[in-house]
């Protein structure tokens, strides 16, 4: 029988002045343990993925737990029968998660925390916003029903989104969500400090209210967008449909591949024209090394993107 990894998603807003420190311990201590992934460590506090078996991940846990400021640590767990990780990294940000604005401290004051189980009264409020805080191309997979996507490519452009679209003076109740939590907590308390005053925020994320939401009670629709090989899950947290483009990232369906414009490991009908021909050369010789691999029966871990 395949044994089942533990991939668990964990993050934390809280002052880390000795992150750097704690970088070599941390790494040191997963690598003896076969522990994959990435973890991020800042002075604001640590957010990463990480994939083991069930008791390496409780080691890890157990240890990250022991410091005191860390013992309530936020984090939700996932199973699969890969490994979806190929290396271990442990690096030091100026953000865990990059807003572009380093003076908003959610550890100091964020949104109203609101547990999956009550997720569905508040959201179904006809004066609330609800806010996917996610990049367009998660929005496009699954949301949440009546979502609202602020279109963004990537979370630094969140600030511009509130700024030119959303109004305190107008828009009196906010409920924004993300993947695993950490998102919208750094992006609710970005709001409170532009004068929003009532903001709620999922906490858990997505990945927590499909653990806890029975589907038939659900208000989610379509698959959650996750950052490992799994590409998305469905409702059961179980891998969902979609591929990925190993150019761009984005998910793929079954229909994209069949697209003219996508090419294994160069395009996709999504980013065919957003690479140079020196991108595109690259990505070849990676596909090449990864076709390589599959004929030795190899693992290709892949260079840097």
């Amino acid at each position: 029988m395949t044994e089942h990894y533990v991939i668990v998603a964990m993050y934390k807003f809280v002052r880390l002045n000795n992150y750097e420190a704690l970088q070599p311990i941390v790494l040191s201590f997963c690598q003896e343990r076969d522990i994959y992934g990435t973890l991020l460590l800042a002075e604001e506090g640590l957010n990463g993925t990480l994939a083991g078996t069930r008791s390496t991940i409780d080691e890890l846990l157990n240890f990250l737990k022991s410091d005191e400021r860390l013992a309530d640590l936020e984090y939700k767990e996932s199973y699969s029968d890969e490994i979806p990780f190929h290396r271990t990294k442990v690096k030091l940000k100026k953000e865990i998660v990059t807003m572009g604005q380093p003076d908003i401290k959610p550890s100091d004051r964020s949104g109203i925390r609101v547990e999956p189980d009550q997720w569905n009264e508040i959201v179904s409020d006809p004066e609330v916003l609800l806010i996917d805080t996610r990049n367009e191309y998660e929005y496009q997979i699954g949301t949440f029903k009546d979502a609202v996507s602020p279109d963004t490519t990537n979370f630094r452009e969140f600030p511009d989104y509130v700024t030119s679209q959303l109004n305190p003076a107008t828009t009196k109740k906010v409920a924004m969500f993300c993947t695993g939590g950490i998102r919208c907590e750094k992006a609710s308390a970005y709001m409170l400090e532009q004068g929003f005053e009532e903001v709620y925020q999922l906490n858990g994320g997505i990945l927590k209210y499909l653990e806890e939401v029975k589907q038939e009670d659900s208000l989610w629709e379509g698959e959650c967008f996750v950052f490992d090989s799994r590409v998305s899950v469905d409702h059961q947290l179980a891998e969902g449909n979609y591929e990925q483009c190993f150019a761009c990232r984005r998910p793929i369906t079954e229909e994209d591949m069949k697209s003219k414009d996508y090419e294994e490991g160069v395009s996709c009908p999504r980013c065919v024209n957003e690479t140079t021909e020196e991108q595109r050369s690259g990505f070849n010789e990676r596909q090449r090394q990864v076709t390589l691999a599959k004929k030795r029966n190899e693992k290709h871990i892949g260079a840097k993107m």
